[in-house]
């Protein structure tokens, strides 16, 4: 009689204890495993396995993370990602969120209707800055006599590298550096009729560089088409008829110059002393020259 009413009692307390046990915020969810970082040309992307657990509703998780200010000036207080609270899925978007090149620290939780996990911490603390670069998707055109270079989706804040040589003589290359934000290199004034080769490699430092693009050649057409074909005859009369023009324009006004409108623009300056005709000149001569000189009168025959 005494067994059977301490086995009721023990029941009887056990059944308390897991009743306030379920009740209790004691009970939680397993944190998020496997948490890790994905970036790949500036997009960075947190990722996490699925929590396998028992949940009458979906499983939502949130992700906040803790930069150098916040670590610093804030206390180590905890933002959280706009775009990453009670979702779904197991990975976050973070591209625009972490904005500087500091080191940043990140955690993950999981929630079941009224249940929490604990946070999971990204370990160790990701900085943007080690990206990975992939080799930038590359488009080469000609345009006249010159290269119109245009990449796609270029990592953010990243510069490239545009590599430009004549085929066969790779030694005299010519670099070209851009920011990712300008999308499209120009390179003028380049030899017609000649083939012109391009590669380009993106990089944040001398640390960080992706891999050189494919080399891609194009030819730099001579103008032998419709275009030039009437470009250099007109060229030709248009100047032929500019200076026929002119010419008419200086004859009709020396034709058809009035004395006092010529003399307003073509003033004659006087001729220096030392230029003028009327010189009076005295050569002195001796008493035999004088002779010599006499005039003689010649009588026509009759």
């Amino acid at each position: 009689m005494r067994l059977s009413r301490s086995v009721s009692r023990l029941l009887t307390m056990m059944m308390m204890v897991l009743l306030d046990f379920t009740n209790s915020d004691v009970w939680m969810l397993l944190a998020p495993s496997s948490v890790s970082m994905e970036s790949v040309d500036m997009k960075h992307v947190l990722k996490w396995r699925p929590l396998q657990a028992p949940c009458s509703t979906p499983v939502l998780y949130s992700v906040q993370f803790q930069g150098e200010f916040e670590l610093m000036f804030r206390n180590g207080s905890w933002l959280d990602a706009p775009k990453c609270q009670l979702i779904p899925q197991t990975h976050c978007d973070l591209t625009f969120d972490l904005g500087s090149d500091s080191d940043y620290n990140l955690h993950v939780r999981a929630q079941c209707g009224s249940q929490l996990s604990p946070w999971s911490k990204l370990s160790p603390p990701f900085n943007r800055r080690d990206t990975v670069l992939m080799a930038p998707e590359m488009a080469v055109t000609a345009v006249g006599d010159a290269l119109q270079v245009t990449f796609i989706k270029l990592p953010l804040t990243a510069v490239v590298r545009v590599t430009v040589w004549k085929r066969g003589d790779e030694l005299k290359a010519v670099e070209y550096e851009m920011p990712a934000e300008q999308g499209v290199l120009h390179v003028p004034t380049l030899q017609e009729g000649a083939e012109y080769c391009v590669r380009a490699q993106s990089f944040l430092d001398a640390q960080n560089q992706s891999s050189s693009t494919d080399t891609q050649c194009v030819s730099i057409k001579r103008r032998t088409g419709p275009d030039a074909a009437w470009k250099t005859p007109t060229t030709v009369t248009v100047t032929v008829v500019i200076m026929a023009g002119l010419l008419f324009a200086v004859f009709w006004s020396v034709l058809h110059c009035r004395p006092h409108v010529c003399q307003k623009y073509f003033h004659k300056e006087p001729l220096p002393r030392s230029l003028e005709s009327d010189w009076n000149i005295k050569i002195p001569m001796s008493s035999e020259e004088a002779e010599l000189c006499e005039p003689i009168h010649v009588s026509p025959a009759p």
